[in-house]
């Protein structure tokens, strides 16, 4: 049975979860929803699942162009869909990807364009106000935590990947059903997995004081460190697909707090449009260098992390993660990926300019994400 959780926004989880989105429609009076997915999914059953569980009159309106990284340009072009069908709400169902489309259309609908005037590093948080559409998102992934998540990231025109960062962007209601991530496969259940641990071991690190996003961090990195190779190896095993998918509704939850130098350059990565690199496969490459450069600032909340992670005291944690990655057959490095060398100077600089920078434990230089990036190059 699925089971209510308002923290942040509600949040209906567990088995068969999703069947609750008639009623949630109707609270938030959303009579004519847009669907806002990828080509993957629609050709699916998912979507006609949730599209049946949605109860709605009349034929679904399905915005299914939303790219691996979403862009400004599907922004316009969903927004445009949305305005010609009337449509009064919109329920995202995907991986962050559609759910931060969706973020940024709802945002579009009531805020005047262009978008990019919104970005955090633009001075756009306090430009956000109240008014968005509402929003139900519905994960098929388990590991970006959008559906409760505050961010929307949007690779802009210019290829730059940005922040729009606010409260009023965290979905009106989130569905969780880990049912509808059993036939993810091997190796996006891999990628996505590590997204979550990501939100959960750069929120725990960051400096800002905040005890009880420290307390949810480590608790979904202790769930995901016991859970995501069984995910990976025996995707039907729906216990392991459960925690995994509390364990990134929980990194979300807890990143209210910042991230950091991971997402900062697995932000700039993902603006090279070219390469469509994914989210979680960055940040599972990235972990370890980060992981050293930072090291000297956090031995204490090491410790802790290696805790909850079940490791020895002596154990390198930087080591650890790259054992982890081989073992999920993640890439070994960023020339794997297709990075070239002459991408990383300017890499370095957008790295700098994100917004999670700004809570990594121990401050980087421009200088220091060209070595990291070098060091994974």
């Amino acid at each position: 049975m699925p089971y209510t959780i308002n923290y942040l926004t509600k949040i209906q989880f567990g088995e068969n979860a999703v069947d609750e989105l008639a009623s949630e429609l109707e609270l938030l009076k959303i009579t004519k929803p847009l669907f806002v997915t990828d080509k993957g999914l629609s050709a699916t059953g998912l979507i006609a699942r949730v599209i049946a569980a949605s109860k709605i009159n009349g034929d679904a309106c399905i915005f299914d162009e939303t790219p691996s990284n979403p862009t400004e340009a599907a922004v316009e072009q969903a927004l445009a869909f949305l305005r010609e069908n009337s449509c009064d709400g919109i329920v995202a169902v995907g991986g962050g990807s559609s759910i931060d489309l969706a973020k940024a259309v709802a945002l579009l609908f009531d805020h005047p364009a262009p978008l990019r005037q919104y970005a955090a590093i633009e001075g756009g948080v306090a430009k956000i106000r109240a008014e968005v559409l509402p929003l139900i998102a519905i994960p098929t992934t388990a590991g970006t935590g959008s559906e409760v998540g505050r961010a929307s990231l949007i690779t802009m025109k210019d290829n730059r990947k940005l922040g729009f960062l606010s409260p009023y962007l965290i979905p009106s209601v989130a569905i969780c059903d880990p049912c509808l991530t059993v036939g993810l496969p091997p190796f996006l259940t891999a990628a996505t997995g590590m997204d979550a641990i990501a939100h959960c071991v750069e929120t725990f690190l960051s400096p800002k004081i905040n005890p009880p996003a420290d307390a949810i961090a480590l608790d979904g990195l202790a769930r995901a460190s016991r859970s995501l190779v069984e995910a990976v190896e025996n995707g039907e095993n729906l216990s392991a697909r459960t925690e995994m998918m509390m364990a990134a509704l929980e990194g979300a939850m807890a990143f209210q707090k910042g991230l950091g130098a991971v997402h900062s350059l697995s932000h700039s990565l993902g603006g090279l449009h070219e390469l469509k690199l994914h989210h979680g496969t960055l940040n599972a490459v990235l972990m370890p260098t980060v992981l050293r450069f930072n090291q000297p600032e956090c031995e204490e909340k090491y410790a802790r992390l290696k805790a909850v992670m079940g490791l020895a005291t002596e154990d390198d944690l930087a080591v650890e993660f790259e054992k982890l990655n081989a073992k999920l057959g993640m890439p070994a490095n960023l020339r794997e990926m297709g990075v070239t060398e002459e991408h990383l100077e300017l890499l370095s600089q957008w790295a700098l300019e994100d917004h999670s920078t700004a809570t990594n434990p121990r401050k980087p230089s421009r200088e220091d994400f060209y070595s990291m990036l070098r060091d994974v190059f």
